[in-house]
């Protein structure tokens, strides 16, 4: 299945799910700087100023992310690249989270799984020739 562009559905698909992560980082810096005179957070964050740094940087990101999202729509390799990336890095960091908390091996299978399925999806079959068009 296709959109009426010749995108495969998957590379919407994914675009849609890279959407949501960014509303997540978006909501997330907001929750922050609008809590930042919260003494709880000021305590986990390290004062005020790491609660604001930390809503500002998650806002920044989100940009980011939405910016991204679009590149993957109009069939960017630069956007499948940074996905793939990141996707990467992803599993490195729960492959080292797995080992240093053996406890949390299922959840790290589970996110380097959708991680690799994710990466997967960008460079085969259709979504492959999407994006070398």
């Amino acid at each position: 299945m296709t959109a009426s562009n010749g995108r495969p559905a998957r590379v919407t698909f994914i675009a849609v799910i890279v959407w949501i992560q960014a509303l997540f980082d978006l909501i997330g810096g907001i929750s922050l700087l609008v809590l930042q005179n919260d003494p709880d957070m000021r305590a986990q964050f390290g004062g005020t100023t790491g609660v604001v740094v930390t809503g500002i940087v998650l806002i920044a990101l989100a940009l980011i992310v939405f910016a991204i999202a679009r590149g993957l729509l109009r069939g960017s390799s630069t956007a499948r690249a940074i996905v793939t990336v990141v996707q990467l890095l992803s599993i490195a960091s729960v492959i080292y989270a797995a080992a240093v908390i053996p406890a949390q091996l299922v959840n790290a299978a589970l996110s380097a799984a959708i991680s690799l399925i994710i990466i997967i999806m960008l460079w085969s079959g259709r979504a492959g020739d999407f994006f070398r068009r």
